[in-house]
């Protein structure tokens, strides 16, 4: 079957699932395949359940195709023939895609920027951090053809990878949020993550697109440069189309622009470029800037990053959804600035470092013993050479460390909780 084909059947449909389990009547199933699954074993249930398609590239029964004839459509390849129909379906529509990735921020700023534009067009951007090979196609894929602006969260931890993205996506607009030292192993290095990063830019740069960029990255802005884009809108603290500073003296992030003040809910300098960079792209489009002022204002963090929590008497920074070098040691520096009595500071290990591992995780002890602090946690393997150290507190796991937490008394406190997904540092307070 074409594309082309296959495209006019899912326009019938109510929309794309890859699970069973949430079946919607008269969608279209795609049957992938895992290292621990095969959902091609899950295409009659799927069309038992209401699904009008189940698109699969295996036959766990060779009686289906009698049985559901025309429903079940049989493909080389189904996760290449998802980024397929995706990058048809991308080709129809007409409105502006801006493509988000980088090392840390991706995912707040790409809620902030969808906040922003939302007050002025009717924006889809990527849901939760659906930011991956099947993740990048269903957002695609969930664009009606009425959306004004979409924005897409572009996650990587190898070279090429962004590339490969862009191919079926088709960015008009773009930004990178920073480079650093996140998924250096699969990148092969600190100069892999850039080269892997920079990719964007460079199909920007090839077909015509937009890019924005910090002026206070010197890298990133050389990258851009040297590209040859023509395209290039700048935010930063100096020397930028929009220019922003840092408001002291508030425990949430403050920052002004053009006269106006914007408070955030947001918890941490290393915001500002993330919030920054929602004003510049809103600027640009055009968003008046006191509705960017209020939708900034609104956003409210809900996933476990740089979220404020009260925890039985404690003040808890919570930003257990990613860490990586770079991100952690803003973290520390950040809450280093705090000024409270009583500080801890409960830290994971950061994953996918390879030979890089040791050292980094060393950096962060030693970031972690300058401080002045009550106490010094850290949890998993990472820093399992911290297990016979009588400064800190170390526990392998994150039961170990829940069941020494539920026994602290935590009255008066304040706690920054920082750690990589894999730890899942949140059960600490969440349960």
């Amino acid at each position: 079957m074409q594309i082309q084909q296959l495209h006019q059947l899912y326009l019938q449909c109510s929309g794309i699932t890859t699970d069973t389990r949430s079946i919607g009547a008269q969608s279209m199933f795609f049957a992938l395949k895992g290292d621990r699954f095969n959902a091609n074993t899950f295409a009659a249930e799927a069309l038992q359940k209401g699904a009008s398609y189940a698109v699969v590239d295996e036959l766990s029964d060779a009686a289906w195709q009698a049985e559901y004839g025309y429903r079940l459509i049989i493909v080389d390849d189904v996760l290449q023939t998802l980024q397929q129909l995706a990058g048809y379906h991308r080709s129809q529509l007409s409105c502006p895609v801006l493509a988000i990735t980088g090392s840390n921020g991706k995912t707040t700023t790409k809620e902030l920027v969808a906040a922003v534009l939302s007050k002025q067009y009717k924006t889809y951007a990527t849901k939760g951090n659906l930011n991956n090979h099947i993740g990048i196609p269903l957002t695609l894929l969930a664009i009606k053809d009425d959306v004004e602006m979409a924005v897409v969260e572009m996650g990587a931890n190898h070279q090429k990878e962004i590339e490969g993205y862009c191919v079926y996506t088709a960015p008009s607009h773009g930004l990178i949020t920073n480079v650093g030292l996140a998924h250096i192993e699969g990148f092969g290095g600190p100069e892999g993550v850039v080269k892997g990063k920079t990719e964007l830019y460079r199909y920007l740069q090839q077909h015509g697109g937009s890019i924005f960029v910090s002026t206070d990255s010197e890298v990133l802005l050389q990258h851009a440069k040297h590209e040859g884009t023509q395209h290039i809108i700048t935010y930063g603290k100096h020397h930028a189309d929009c220019s922003g500073e840092i408001v002291y003296g508030t425990e949430f992030l403050t920052i002004q622009v053009d006269g106006r003040t914007i408070h955030t809910n947001l918890v941490g300098e290393y915001n500002f470029d993330n919030v920054l960079s929602a004003v510049c792209i809103g600027k640009h489009f055009d968003v008046p800037l006191q509705s960017i002022k209020e939708a900034i204002e609104e956003y409210v963090p809900t996933n476990n990053r740089s979220q404020k929590v009260e925890h039985n008497g404690a003040t808890i920074i919570l930003d257990a959804y990613n860490a990586n070098p770079s991100s952690m040691a803003e973290a520390l520096k950040n809450f280093d600035k705090i000024d409270a009595e009583k500080k801890t500071v409960i830290i994971g290990e950061m994953m996918e470092l390879g030979t890089y591992s040791r050292a980094e995780h060393d950096k962060i002890k030693a970031m972690v013993s300058a401080m002045p602090l009550a106490q010094r946690v850290f949890v998993g393997g990472g820093f399992s050479f911290l297990k016979d150290d009588n400064t800190v507190l170390w526990f392998e796991s994150i039961e170990l460390a829940k069941a020494w937490f539920t026994q602290q008394d935590w009255n008066g406190q304040y706690l920054l909780i920082k750690g990589s997904r894999k730890n899942g540092l949140e059960k600490l307070i969440l349960g």
